[in-house]
């Protein structure tokens, strides 16, 4: 049903997947994976037909792909961003409906069934860019399954869905399987599906990327096993590039950083969460649970300052009360923060040695030149994530997960007082993960840094939490 004969398909002067040998057959159940930066969603891409093919042959019979992606996400995100210019969290004008995001692809009794699957009935009359990530993954899948694919391309299936939502989705997926054909990215080893036919894995060249292994995968267990083949980062061995200086911080009257009373936020009839009292105090790593739509992103932005709610809430931080005249920038020097938000507003065309100088900032971009400390702290951490070669290279040039990578460098350049990650680990191929979860857990350790972390993967929880936040029963 596709085939690719000897193809070299170039998709940017510096990247091209070369080689291409690869066949799906229909009914088959392919696993794609690679580390960062191999072409993974690439490979997608030419799938779909996309890229300039300059050798080889190319054909496809399937009539009907349909792609669930963080990058179409992204898309439909910044689509609804570009058909108007007011604030994405603007009360009056939601954007599309998520009932109308639907029926652009179909309606019908297959549809209505999905809305139930999915749980999402109660978003149909809610505006599609006040979702959720978790929230607005299920839409995709929505969209995907309701035009009854004969192909389904799945980049990251799993990632952004609460730990109640994974289960039904990978119920649907073996489902799927029966009647179409699968493609699915995937960058945890452990997200191999049972119902998996075959694995292909994708390895960086000098020039882009190749297929460098295709095997059946008879038993998905020992499959699993076989492609643990991680080298594991120990806390223990890594150094983190220092900070600039250690910017002095005022506490709050209690002596804590950050302290919400009767926290609420809502949108017209949408109650997000009420009666929410929390303190952060120096030193209190935190984690915050709760399923999609529980708030868990927007209580983060409170605390930075992005959400317009922030000035009706009692929020005291770093010794100033919301609202009292404080500067954001009064705040923002005290904060680290990376989120899927942020990533997809990281749009400038900036290399990526300015993305990390940003952070001292604070800022999406640069505007004024670094210091000599400054720039030599960024090509630190250049070395350390092994990007110097790849240093002037612009930001959109670079995969998901090393975008990804690099905003964390951003958050975690100042050692930050207080050090905000929601879902940091999204996008990241196993090596990249580790790496993530060693510097948090290293930064953390030096004493200086108190965490809050949001995630949906106990296997990423970081050893040094000891307080939890649920969201779940504040809705």
């Amino acid at each position: 049903m596709i085939s690719f004969s000897q193809c070299s398909i170039r998709f940017s002067k510096q990247f091209l997947l070369e080689f291409l040998d690869w066949s799906v057959s229909q009914g088959d159940t392919w696993a794609v994976l690679g580390p960062n930066g191999s072409g993974k969603s690439a490979l997608i891409s030419a799938v779909l037909g996309e890229g300039q093919l300059t050798t080889g042959v190319r054909t496809s019979d399937f009539a009907r792909p349909a792609v669930v992606s963080l990058e179409e996400q992204a898309r439909l995100i910044a689509r609804e961003q570009s058909r108007d210019d007011s604030d994405i969290t603007d009360e009056v004008n939601q954007g599309t409906l998520v009932r109308d995001m639907i029926a652009e692809v179909a309606t019908g009794e297959h549809v209505e069934t999905l809305i139930d699957t999915f749980g999402v009935r109660k978003l149909l009359d809610r505006g599609f860019r006040k979702l959720s990530t978790g929230e607005t993954r299920r839409i995709l899948f929505i969209r995907a399954l309701a035009s009854e694919p004969d192909l389904l391309l799945l980049d990251e299936p799993f990632e952004g869905l609460d730990a109640d939502t994974v289960p039904r989705v990978r119920d649907l997926l073996a489902a799927c399987a029966q009647r179409m054909t699968l493609i699915m990215v995937l960058n945890r080893v452990d997200e191999i599906a049972d119902f998996t036919t075959h694995v292909l894995r994708l390895e960086c060249s000098d020039v882009g990327a190749r297929i460098t292994q295709c095997l059946p995968c008879d038993n998905a267990s020992q499959t699993r096993e076989l492609l643990k083949q991680i080298s594991r980062i120990r806390q223990t061995d890594l150094q983190l590039p220092g900070p600039e200086n250690r910017i002095s911080v005022s506490f709050n009257d209690d002596g804590s950083l950050v302290r919400l009373r009767e926290g609420r936020v809502a949108y017209t009839d949408n109650l997000v969460f009420e009666g929410l009292n929390w303190t952060i105090r120096p030193g209190e790593h935190w984690q915050v649970r709760g399923p999609n739509g529980s708030g868990k992103t927007c209580l983060l932005s409170l605390i930075t300052g992005d959400h317009p709610q922030c000035y009706v809430n009692d929020i005291a931080l770093f010794g100033f009360q919301r609202g009292s005249g404080e500067s954001i920038w009064q705040i923002k020097q005290h904060l680290g923060f990376v989120s899927t938000a942020l990533h997809w507003d990281y749009r400038l065309g900036i290399s990526v040695r300015n993305v990390i100088l940003s952070g001292f900032h604070d800022t999406i971009g640069v505007y004024r030149a670094g210091t000599d400390q400054q720039r030599e702290l960024v090509d630190a951490w250049l070395h350390f994530l092994g990007l110097e070669a790849k240093a002037g290279t612009p930001f959109a040039k670079l995969s998901y997960g090393e975008q990804r990578v690099l905003l964390i460098a951003r958050a975690m350049v100042k050692h930050p007082q207080l050090l905000l990650l929601d879902e940091p680990c999204l996008g990241l191929d196993e090596a990249n993960r580790q790496l993530v979860l060693a510097m948090t857990e290293r930064l953390c350790s030096e004493g200086g840094t108190t965490l809050v972390y949001v995630t949906h993967h106990q296997e990423d929880r970081i050893s040094c939490i000891e307080h939890e936040l649920d969201l779940a029963a504040f809705d």
